[in-house]
């Protein structure tokens, strides 16, 4: 799994204090709903060329691990 603490920025002021990109407005959960309708992560890199691939695997990655912790909090 990518070590996502360097790109995933979290600012009280930003977008609701959603979790975003690098510090842009850009959040995880836009990411999310971007590849769930189907988006490659090709399209989501030319439609918003600021990204980097390694970007959207960060995005994945802090989607899991939050997940995995919300799991292990339920059980």
């Amino acid at each position: 799994m990518q070590d996502y603490k360097s790109v995933i920025t979290i600012e009280p002021g930003k977008r609701g204090g959603k979790p975003c990109i690098r510090g842009m407005r850009i959040t995880v959960q836009d990411i999310l709903g971007w590849l769930a309708s189907g988006m490659t992560i090709q399209e989501i890199i030319s439609d918003y060329d600021e990204l980097k691939e390694s970007d959207i695997y960060a995005a994945l990655s802090f989607a899991a691990d939050r997940e995995n912790k919300i799991y292990q909090i339920a059980v």
